[in-house]
């Protein structure tokens, strides 16, 4: 079977705040909205912001809870933009949960989370490379 994530689609308690945080923050547009969702094209698959009661009645399940334990990351090309990135991310309403620092393993990282809690790892990392579609490489 192939190795493949088609669509990661996280909880959220409206659209305008992670919509703004995606937008504004990261630079992403949306593809498709709706008064329930809003999907964002990635490299290979598609991030979707789901309003959480939607979201449970479409998976057949209750009391959802957002966020899970998880965090999302995003790599960057360069230690520099891990602080610019974050910056933005906090401006276009996401909050600080870890300053960028170099971790034992090597590069540079920090934490922010969107409007609906949910972390999202900044990362630059000299050994994943990013290639010239945006695709990162798992190396060593």
């Amino acid at each position: 079977m192939q190795q493949q994530i088609s669509v990661i689609t996280i909880g959220v308690l409206d659209l305008d705040r992670p919509k703004r945080f995606y937008m504004e923050g990261f630079g992403w547009a949306p593809v498709f909205e709706n008064e329930e969702i809003v999907f964002y094209q990635m490299n290979g698959f598609v991030l979707g912001t789901f309003k959480l009661p939607s979201l449970e009645q479409d998976m057949g399940r209750s009391g959802l809870k957002s966020p899970g334990a998880f965090s999302l990351a995003h790599n960057v090309a360069t230690r520099e933009d891990v602080d610019i990135l974050m910056d933005q991310l906090v401006l276009a309403g996401g909050s600080m949960l870890r300053e960028a620092d170099a971790p034992p393993h090597g590069g540079f990282r920090g934490y922010v989370a969107d409007p609906d809690d949910h972390a999202w790892e900044i990362a630059w990392n000299p050994f994943w490379p990013i290639d010239e579609n945006g695709l990162v490489t798992f190396g060593i």
